[in-house]
């Protein structure tokens, strides 16, 4: 059981520190130049069982390091240490509530130039943890709009790698749909392709199917997407396809949801002021959403794999 903390602890530079203490120099390379990759993680409070989980640790952390290959960065720490330490800060924070982490491996280095590769360099983990019960207001559906902002091409800032720079672009398109009053934004690849909302992978429901933009339209490739097409076709039923989605295809959508580790399942209701469908949320969404829910607070014992309970036992020391 987890018991509240006065004050958060972070992991950085090895060790658990106090949250005010966490601190970098206004000199490191990631700062200056955004070379940093990071994954997003919830932990959840199922008070049942009087525990924390963390909910695909593993999945998430393998795509960190892929994320570490793609931009030349090195985890000073393996797979086995990440999934640790994610149950550990929960523990040792007293989370009692449902539980945002953010994991970043970064360029330390304190030296002027973007290059990733220098004589000298070194890149380090770190780990953080807050509170988030809800990312969106979701329950009565999005209206969300298709963003002037192109995502960024594989060959330009890769989307499959999180690399925190490469948010601006995210930055820019949730920011505009806000000022323009909207909930959120869905952007499309440079040939004119949907890719994926903001930071959320997307879902259209057509005649009883899902469709899902293929991670060659420069989409994260999101575990939460793949967790809903894990559930969808094997608790559902459910046909899944991958493939090109025309912008079009959201307007004429007999549903249309976004998912992503902070959102979950989020239904768009309406999307260019255009109602999905009758403008509610749909059957198959709500189904979706209903077992992702039961999934993440240890309610299905089939998928019990994917959960780490905070009470875990951890290392001591470093791999």
């Amino acid at each position: 059981m987890t018991q509240p903390v006065s004050e958060p602890v972070v992991y950085l530079n090895g060790q658990f520190v106090p949250d005010s203490q966490a601190n970098i120099s206004v000199r490191t390379h990631s700062f200056l130049y955004g070379t940093a990759v990071f994954e997003g993680i919830k932990a959840y409070w199922v008070p049942e069982r009087e525990t924390m989980f963390v909910f695909r640790a593993e999945e998430h952390y393998r795509r960190l390091l892929q994320s570490c290959r793609i931009l030349r960065l090195t985890c000073p720490i393996g797979l086995r240490r990440m999934v640790e330490l994610s149950a550990e800060i929960v523990a040792r924070n007293g989370c009692r509530q449902d539980t945002y982490l953010r994991p970043i491996v970064y360029k330390v280095d304190r030296r002027i130039g973007p290059s990733l590769v220098a004589p000298q360099t070194e890149d380090d983990f770190l780990l953080f943890s807050a509170p988030m019960s809800g990312y969106l207001d979701t329950e009565k559906g999005l209206h969300v709009c298709v963003s002037s902002w192109r995502r960024l091409d594989d060959n330009m800032i890769p989307a499959r790698a999180k690399v925190n720079g490469a948010y601006v672009n995210t930055a820019l398109a949730k920011s505009d749909a806000t000022l323009a009053g909207f909930d959120d934004a869905i952007v499309l690849s440079d040939d004119g392709h949907v890719s994926e909302g903001s930071a959320m992978n997307l879902f259209v429901v057509r005649d009883g199917r899902l469709i899902t933009p293929s991670v060659s339209s420069n989409i994260l490739e999101g575990i939460t997407r793949a967790t809903v097409i894990e559930l969808a076709q094997k608790e559902l039923g459910l046909a899944v396809e991958a493939r090109p989605v025309d912008r079009t295809e959201l307007y004429t959508a007999d549903e249309l949801f976004l998912c992503g580790t902070a959102t979950e399942v989020a239904p768009v209701t309406r999307v260019d002021h255009r109602a999905i469908a009758d403008g509610s949320v749909g059957p198959i969404t709500r189904a979706v959403r209903q077992l992702y829910a039961q999934v993440v607070r240890a309610g299905l014992p089939d998928y019990l794999h994917w959960l780490t309970p905070a009470t875990a036992p951890v290392l001591t020391q470093q791999e």
